[in-house]
């Protein structure tokens, strides 16, 4: 046993130092996820399937890669949808009407945006897609890493209340601890104040005041000019992933089929489309389903396949049970652990804390805990920009420094995650 938790261990701090160590995360999970399961083979030792029930290895093995591959099938097929909208230019449908000059009005625009954006698509895509409306919209960098930061707190909170929303919300929803309709009466006005406060404070602080500094009223052409399957492909991409959901409800299939339908009608639409009035077939594979799929980001698949796959070795030793039992008797206010757990998840990926708690405990769907597990996680990490997938994508891009972020940003962060989690523990106690 001591050997699979050294291995997981070492495998982790691998993934948080990615970073100064400058190796792909996915390396380590990988290597951890196979080592893991290579040394419980090898022990011998007792496993136990996802009742708790002595089980044996083979049968334990392909639950838990089944389990995997659902997740991850359901993400390639969001991410494609996604990509083949950014393709097709649909985004700038939105985009192409925010013109005011006005900072304050900036910020409530773009954090609304986000806010809904990332709610249908996800927080990542739809970070990836305000960093690159802001670049035109805000000239001037050091005005921008404002906007930047705030549309990442408003993107993970847009998230935690949508099924699709985030990589958590959707492990929670493919694994039956949440539906739909319980995510979102549960967590939207949590949500809302997660953003809501840090946004009106934010409005008032003088980074926000005055107008934008150089901003450009029109749009470079051959960037940004609409195509003629921009309206249909945003309408089609967006409503094929409003959809699943919809299909889980009709058929009672898992959420991955009804992705595999969604990505079938919007690829469908993709293949009859013609994106320019002269449209040349030669240019079709530029807007293509498979020009998408070589765009997804592969690299974060493999990732969470490693990194799933680890915690389900170590849910196999029966160890995550025993460490909610332990942290039940230190803490016997569940809602605090739920909390610590948003806390750490600005510090350590959110996708191994929740995959670790959905092996932890075994409350009925739509629970509190887990709605709360799904606000906490998801929201939590805003506090660090390391700390979601939205704020790494944005550091990325716009190569903003830890330090600065944890100074101006961290705190209006912080307050919000606060906020959201106490409109959440009153509605629990008030409402539901």
């Amino acid at each position: 046993m001591l050997p699979v938790i050294l291995s997981f261990i070492i495998g982790y701090a691998l993934i948080v130092f990615e970073h100064p160590l400058k190796l792909d995360k996915s390396v380590p999970a990988l290597l951890m996820g196979s080592v893991c399961w290579a040394l419980l083979s090898l022990s011998g030792l007792e496993l136990f399937d996802a009742h708790h029930n002595p089980g044996e290895m083979g049968e334990i093995l392909l639950h838990h890669i089944g389990k995997t591959a659902e997740i991850l099938v359901f993400l390639i097929g969001a991410m494609t949808i996604v990509e083949l909208i950014d393709l097709h230019k649909g985004f700038s449908v939105i985009t192409d009407r925010i013109k005011t000059r006005s900072k304050t009005k900036m910020l409530w625009l773009i954090a609304i945006l986000a806010f809904f954006l990332s709610a249908t698509l996800d927080n990542l895509a739809s970070t990836i897609v305000l960093v690159s409306l802001l670049r035109r919209l805000v000239p001037n960098k050091k005005e921008r890493l404002w906007f930047v930061s705030l549309a990442v707190i408003a993107a993970n909170a847009g998230g935690a209340w949508s099924p699709i929303g985030d990589v958590t919300t959707t492990m929670l929803w493919i694994g039956e601890r949440v539906s739909t309709l319980g995510l979102i009466t549960h967590l939207v006005l949590p949500s809302v104040a997660c953003v809501l406060v840090p946004v009106f404070i934010a409005s008032r602080l003088k980074p926000f005041r005055g107008e934008i500094t150089g901003m450009v009223t029109g749009y470079d052409e051959s960037d940004q000019k609409k195509l003629l399957s921009s309206h249909i492909m945003l309408f089609a991409g967006v409503g094929g992933l409003v959809f699943v959901p919809i299909f889980k409800t009709l058929t009672h299939l898992p959420p991955y089929v009804g992705m595999m339908f969604s990505l079938g009608v919007v690829w469908l639409v993709s293949e009859y489309i013609h994106p320019e009035e002269d449209f040349d077939e030669s240019k079709r594979h530029l807007y293509s389903a498979h020009h998408a799929l070589s765009r997804i980001e592969l690299s974060s698949i493999i990732f969470f396949l490693g990194i799933l796959m680890a915690v389900a070795s170590l849910e196999s030793l029966g160890l995550l049970r025993e460490a909610a039992e332990w942290m039940d008797h230190v803490l016997p206010n569940q809602d605090v652990v739920v909390m610590l757990l948003g806390a750490f998840s600005a510090l350590i990926d959110n996708v191994p804390l929740v995959a670790a708690s959905m092996g932890m405990y075994t409350a009925e769907i739509d629970a509190k805990l887990w709605h709360f597990i799904a606000y906490a996680a998801g929201t939590g990490g805003s506090m660090l920009i390391i700390g979601s997938a939205a704020g790494v994508a944005a550091m990325g891009m716009e190569r903003i420094d830890f330090i600065w972020y944890l100074k101006n940003i961290a705190w209006l962060a912080l307050l919000g995650f606060l906020a959201g989690a106490a409109v959440f523990l009153l509605m629990q106690n008030f409402v539901f």
